[in-house]
C-alpha cells in the first residue's frame, strides 16, 4: 500500500543529532547534507510512484524519497550496495539528508532496495516511463524557479561510458552462450548431448580460448556455427520463450549464415554494431569513435548556460545505446526540453546537425548554435550561402535573404518547384564590390542575379553562419558542458559503471547528475553566505565598505559569471587600488 512520506517534516522534540557540538552543527548546516535535504529530498513528488504498489489495505511501503534518494547517492559516490547501507545507518550526514535525525530511525532490508529497482524495471518495461528520470526532472524544475535560474540558452554533449560486462571476442561470446544453453538443459537433455557439449564445458570460456592460443579460430567458430545450427533445431519445441535459447538464436543470426544448407561465417565486416556484446548486457551495443572502440552506452547530458545566472543546472540527461547518434537524442530531448524550460537557443558540436534535426528545432523555436559542422568547409575565396543572411518562416520556408553587400529580396519557389531562388537587382549587383565572388550568377533571359538552393541547404548554410558570429564573438558558451560530463561520470573510474542494462545505466548517470546540481547549488548557497556575512562584519580601519566590495566583486567573477582565476583577478584589483 502507498503511504506518502511527510514524517520528516516534523522535527523530534529531541534528537541525537541535537547533542553533537555547536561546531559540528554549524558543519553540517552548511554542507552537501542540508542542500540535498532541502533542495532536492524536500521537492520530491512522491504520488508517480504509486503506481509500483498495491490499490489494497496492506503495509505501507519504505518511504519514496528515501529510496529514492539513496539511489541517487549511490550513484553520485560510486558507492556498492554494501557502502550506501552502512552510509544510511552510521553516517551522520546521509541520515540528514534523506530526512532522519536519530540512529535506527527508518531501518529497513537492503532487499527493499533489490524490490524497489526491480519494480521500476518491470514499470519502464511495461509502459515506457522511467520514474526516476520523471522524478530528477520535477526537482530540476523547482530547483530552477526557486533560484531563478535562466534557461532560454542551454548546451548539450555526449559521452561513451561501459557497462560492468568482460570484454567478449567473438569466439569467448559463442562459448559463453553454449555453456549457459548447456546449464538451461534439464540433467536428462545433458546427457543427451553430453558429447556435443563436451568441448566446450571443461572449464569457464576464457579457458577455453587459452587452450587454443595459436590455433586457428575460423575451425573451432565453422564448428561452433553447425552445433548452435543444430541445439537451435532440436531445443525449439521445449525453449522457444527461454531467454537463453532466444540469445542463442540471436548469436546465430548475428554471426552465421547458412547459404545451400551450409553454415558460412560471417567476417567482421558483415557484423551490426548492435550485436550482442556480452551475455550479461542484452542492450550494450559496439562503437568505434575516432581512434577508438567502445561497448556500451552513450549518455547525453543538456544543462543551463545564460552568463547571467548564478550557476547552471543540470536539465535532461539521457541514456541509449552507444550506436545511437548524437543528433537522434537531440531530437528526442527537444520537445520536453521546450516544454519543460522554454530553451530558445541550444549550443553543440557538429554531431548535432541533421535536416530532421533542423526540423524539429524550427518547430519548437529553438535556434541552434554549433560550434563546428560535419561535412566538407566552403573555400574562403568565393562567397556562399553562409554568407547571406536567410530569414525563414516557422516552418522552415525561407522567406527573405540579404547578401553580404546588404540588398535585401524576397525568396521565391523555383518554377519546377524543387527549390527556391533569390532574384537579386541587376543594377547593384553589376557595381558590387563583391562580385567576382558573389554566388549568385547572371541570368540569360532574366538579367537579374540569380541565387538559387533547397531548404536542406538554407539550413546548413545558417547554421554555418550561426557558428561563425559566434566564434566572431569571441566567447564559446558550449565548452563548459565537456567539464560537466566529467563531473557526472567522476564516479565510475575509466568511465565503467558498475551496473548492466540500459535502465540501470540511465538511473545511475541521472543519479549522478542530480547531485551534480545539488553540490552546485551547495557551493552558491555556501558563497553568498559569505558575501552576506563579509558584507555584515565590520573590518578594522574603516575600510568595511572597500572590503565588502571586493567580496562582491569575488562572487561576481567566481559564481556568477565563472571566472576561473578569480582570485588572482582580485589581488590585481586590490593592487590598483
Amino acid at each position: 500500500m502507498f503511504r506518502k512520506n511527510d514524517k520528516h517534516l516534523q522535527i523530534p522534540f529531541i534528537s541525537q543529532m541535537d547533542n553533537l557540538p555547536k561546531k559540528q552543527l554549524d558543519y553540517i548546516e552548511n554542507s552537501w547534507s542540508q542542500a540535498f535535504y532541502d533542495d532536492f529530498f524536500s521537492q520530491i513528488d512522491e504520488t508517480p510512484f504509486d503506481v509500483l504498489y498495491a490499490d489494497c489495505p496492506s503495509r505501507p511501503n519504505i518511504p519514496i524519497n528515501v529510496l529514492v534518494s539513496l539511489e541517487f547517492l549511490k550513484a553520485s559516490n560510486g558507492w556498492s550496495d554494501k557502502e550506501l547501507f552502512e552510509g544510511f545507518n552510521f553516517n551522520i550526514l546521509v541520515r540528514k539528508a534523506v530526512g532522519y535525525r536519530n540512529l535506527g530511525e527508518g531501518d529497513f532490508d537492503l532487499r527493499t532496495l533489490y524490490y524497489f529497482r526491480k519494480k521500476l524495471c518491470q514499470y519502464m518495461q511495461n509502459n515506457g516511463i522511467n520514474l526516476i528520470e520523471k522524478a530528477f526532472e520535477q526537482v530540476t524544475d523547482k530547483q530552477i524557479d526557486a533560484y531563478q535560474i535562466k534557461t532560454g540558452k542551454q548546451r548539450m554533449d555526449s559521452t561513451q561510458v561501459a557497462s560492468n560486462i568482460y570484454e567478449f571476442n567473438r569466439l569467448r561470446l559463442m562459448v559463453e552462450v553454449i555453456q549457459r544453453v548447456h546449464r538451461m538443459m534439464s540433467e536428462e537433455e545433458q546427457k543427451k548431448y553430453a558429447d556435443f557439449f563436451a568441448p566446450f564445458i571443461k572449464g569457464h570460456s576464457g579457458q577455453y580460448i587459452y587452450h587454443i592460443k595459436g590455433q586457428n579460430t575460423s575451425e573451432h567458430m565453422q564448428l561452433i556455427g553447425e552445433l548452435i545450427q543444430y541445439l537451435i533445431s532440436e531445443l525449439q519445441p521445449k525453449y522457444d520463450q527461454d531467454a537463453v535459447y532466444r540469445m542463442l538464436e540471436r548469436v546465430f543470426g548475428e554471426h552465421f549464415r547458412v547459404e545451400e544448407k551450409t553454415v558460412k561465417i560471417k567476417v567482421e565486416k558483415e557484423l551490426s554494431a548492435s550485436s550482442l556484446q556480452s551475455p550479461d548486457d542484452k542492450e550494450a551495443t559496439y562503437r568505434e569513435k575516432g581512434k577508438k572502440s567502445y561497448k556500451g552506452y552513450v549518455i547525453n547530458v543538456t544543462e543551463t548556460c545564460e552568463p547571467e545566472n548564478a550557476m547552471q543546472l543540470i536539465t535532461k540527461v539521457q541514456t541509449a545505446p552507444n550506436q545511437v547518434e548524437d543528433v537522434t537524442l537531440m531530437i528526442e530531448a527537444m520537445p520536453d526540453l521546450k516544454k519543460r524550460t522554454e530553451i530558445e537557443i541550444l549550443y553543440t558540436d557538429g554531431g548535432y546537425g541533421s535536416p530532421e534535426a533542423d526540423q524539429i528545432l524550427q518547430e519548437n523555436s529553438v535556434e541552434q548554435i554549433q560550434t563546428a559542422i560535419r561535412g566538407r568547409t566552403p573555400s574562403t575565396e568565393k562567397l556562399n550561402l553562409a554568407d547571406f543572411d536567410i530569414q525563414q518562416s516557422q516552418s522552415g520556408t525561407p522567406t527573405q535573404i540579404t547578401c553580404p553587400a546588404q540588398q535585401k529580396v524576397e525568396v521565391q519557389q523555383s518554377s519546377q518547384k524543387r527549390g527556391y531562388v533569390a532574384h537579386f537587382e541587376k543594377e547593384i549587383c553589376e557595381t558590387c564590390p563583391l562580385k567576382q565572388k558573389c554566388a549568385a550568377q547572371s541570368g540569360k533571359r532574366d538579367m537579374r542575379w540569380h541565387l538559387r538552393f533547397n531548404k536542406d541547404q538554407v539550413n546548413v548554410s545558417q547554421r554555418r553562419r550561426r557558428s561563425i558570429i559566434h566564434k566572431l564573438d569571441g566567447r564559446n558558451l558550449r565548452a563548459a558542458i565537456e567539464a560537466t560530463v566529467r563531473q557526472v561520470k567522476h564516479p565510475f573510474p575509466a568511465g565503467k559503471l558498475p551496473v548492466r542494462g540500459l535502465f540501470r545505466v540511465a538511473c545511475m548517470a541521472i543519479g549522478s547528475a542530480a547531485v551534480c546540481n545539488i553540490r552546485r547549488i551547495q557551493r552558491y548557497l555556501e558563497a553568498k553566505k559569505k558575501l552576506e556575512n563579509g558584507a555584515n562584519v565590520p573590518q578594522k580601519g574603516g575600510q568595511s565598505s572597500k572590503d565588502s566590495l571586493f567580496v562582491s566583486i569575488y562572487f561576481w567573477l567566481k559564481v556568477v559569471l565563472g571566472v576561473w582565476d578569480a582570485p588572482f583577478m582580485l589581488r590585481k584589483l586590490k593592487s590598483g587600488c
